[in-house]
């Protein structure tokens, strides 16, 4: 936060993140003065919540290099735990902060689970985000950790559920312990039965793969003698109700499992409240589209939309004037930005099938190339019909496209260039299309676009958030998959989809590029390859600011290979987000590139 207020003037701003620092500094302080009140020296070393993250060995040196063995340590613990607040994005096309923050405000105490996020002094958990700009995103703080008596009042150790890692994640933010998520239980477990929840993690094995080393529906046994007795030390999340017997969670496909009423982590559920007037995302992710800094009337390009969340904080700030392309490589995830997109009720925002390191369509290529836009099912076709870089695409009369016949004739079991040779493969699939029909998404109505790319220089503004590692989510409990060699191949992927992004952006346009990872081979590494390839590239201040620097300087690794990162007075033109600072967010970070002439 320190670096918000050197780099945010005049003293207007610099006021309002003090009160913005103050506000993240109480919710540390109030989450530390629970911890102390509530998780004493007592104790158990089995029943408790410590988890440690186990890192590849090589890719655990490589981050203490970057960062520094303390420092490091520090992000790997935060990361096991969740941000102590959930942060929410209000849609200003609907509602306003005030009228979002009285709805929750009444939600809240009208529920059991509200009593339970008062903060210690009494006052409410809803807040308005002080921030410059950042009046419409509310918080809804939470607490933890807390000392969970999972023993008290029982005779016999307790019964207990065990679901799987991605489901206690998902549990640690706020979720409820639903069915698919259990992977095993205590024996003679009935509904209404109190029951301890806890975490099975992925275990090394002998040949470098991890696996939870158990089937769904084994039996747990409680005692010393259980195989996986000492796997569970540190990993308990709460303590519950079970709202089914063993025999239910295993036979029924969905459902609570187990109602968590007390939890290590208290962090609201916001399940289904308010749809359409609030969304529920990081603070990172909602600085994206500030850093993009998108203008009425621009077009501006989302290449990796889904689901949704930055294409649609974009759009508030555009206050629903322009046009943004949403784009994904699938089918499915561009379903569901438009879902949103017509849930919160923009306009502006068409969205397409498209993979982004086949964003752009060259000169050679465009005549008769089709864009479909905003599919449905009247197959509305829009075609480029001149070579301008600042072409409108118009649209045709509703009729079948050539992409619907030519997606009929790919459902046949023909070979697709039309040779003898089918494989068995491409047989079995095509028969299990024939055989299934549809997708699920097509049988309900919905149809994603195609693409095939649009021509250099198309838009005033790109947003690359680029897939990546995610190694800065949390809470995260396994990192174990990872390798250098794997992050190192993360960052060469987010170069080629670079490659794509800079020629999409006009001159004088701008260009951000982000991710959710700590890892520098994806961040500065990248970064530091566009200003290296692109002369007409320069880094350009970000509002507002209140992420960290970046890394500058350079890694040399066993087998020779150098990762060069930010030189000197580039570190502070780029927002890195730490887990483990007072920010209490994901680890993220944010690049943003001004284009200048080009070659």
């Amino acid at each position: 936060m320190s670096k918000a207020r050197v780099l945010l003037k005049p003293s207007s701003l610099t006021t309002c993140l003090t009160r913005a620092k103050a506000f993240f500094s109480s919710v540390s302080q109030s989450r530390s003065i629970s911890h102390q009140m509530e998780m004493g020296p007592s104790d158990s070393e089995r029943y408790c919540y410590d988890p440690v993250l186990r890192w590849n060995p090589e890719v655990e040196d490589y981050f203490t290099k970057a960062y520094g063995p303390d420092h490091f340590a520090r992000i790997s613990k935060a990361l096991t735990r969740p941000s102590s607040y959930s942060c929410i994005r209000v849609n200003t096309v609907k509602t306003t902060s005030d009228a979002v923050i009285e709805k929750l405000t009444k939600i809240f105490n009208d529920s059991e689970e509200g009593l339970k996020l008062v903060q210690p002094d009494g006052s409410s958990p809803v807040t308005k985000c002080q921030i410059p700009g950042l009046d419409y995103v509310v918080f809804v703080n939470g607490s933890g950790p807390h000392k969970i008596e999972y023993d008290s009042g029982l005779e016999n150790p307790p019964k207990e559920v065990l679901v799987s890692r991605k489901c206690a994640e998902a549990v640690l933010r706020g979720a409820q312990v639903y069915v698919p998520g259990v992977l095993a239980c205590t024996a003679h477990v009935e509904k209404g039965d109190a029951v301890a929840v806890c975490v099975a993690m992925e275990q090394p094995g002998d040949e470098g793969d991890w696996s939870v080393n158990m089937t769904r529906g084994t039996t747990l046994q409680g005692l010393p003698t259980d195989p996986y007795y000492r796997e569970r030390s540190g990993l308990y999340i709460g303590m519950g109700t079970a709202m089914l017997s063993r025999a239910g969670m295993f036979r029924v496909p969905n459902g609570i499992a187990v109602d968590l009423n007390h939890r290590v982590f208290r962090l609201p559920s916001l399940h289904n409240i308010l749809e359409g007037e609030i969304f529920l995302q990081n603070l990172p992710s909602i600085i994206v589209a500030h850093a993009l800094d998108p203008q009425k009337g621009e077009r501006i390009l989302d290449m990796c939309a889904a689901p949704g969340g930055k294409t649609t904080a974009i759009a508030i700030l555009m206050n629903d004037e322009g046009e943004i392309v949403a784009a994904d490589r699938s089918h499915n995830k561009v379903l569901v930005v438009q879902n949103l997109s017509a849930e919160m009720g923009f306009t502006c925002i068409t969205t397409c099938k498209l993979d982004a390191l086949k964003s752009v369509c060259l000169p050679t290529t465009l005549n008769e190339s089709t864009i479909l836009i905003n599919g449905d099912n009247s197959s509305s076709m829009t075609s480029h019909s001149e070579l301008s870089s600042n072409e409108e695409m118009t649209s045709v009369t509703s009729r079948r496209s050539e992409a619907d016949k030519s997606c009929e004739k790919n459902d046949s079991t023909e070979q697709p260039n039309g040779g003898d040779n089918v494989s068995q493969a491409y047989i079995r699939k095509n028969k299990g299309r024939l055989k299934n029909g549809r997708g699920r998404t097509q049988c309900q109505g919905g149809r994603a676009g195609k693409s095939q790319g649009f021509p250099p220089n198309s838009f005033d503004r790109v947003l690359l958030d680029a897939p990546c590692s995610a190694l800065g989510l949390r809470p995260r409990l396994f990192a174990g998959l990872e390798t250098v060699i794997s992050l190192r191949n993360h960052g060469w992927y987010q170069r080629k989809m670079l490659d794509q992004a800079v020629q999409l952006v006009r001159v004088g346009g701008i260009l951000v590029y982000s991710t959710c990872t700590i890892n520098p081979s994806e961040n500065e590494a990248v970064v530091r390859y566009a200003l290296d390839k692109y002369r007409f590239l320069s880094l350009a201040p970000q509002h507002p600011r209140i992420g960290g620097p970046g890394l500058v300087g350079r890694c040399e690794f066993p087998d020779g290979y150098i990762e060069e990162w930010l030189k000197p007075g580039e570190e502070e033109l780029v927002q890195k987000f730490d887990p483990s600072s007072e920010l209490d967010t994901i680890g993220f970070f944010i690049a943003k590139f001004s284009v200048g002439p080009k070659d």
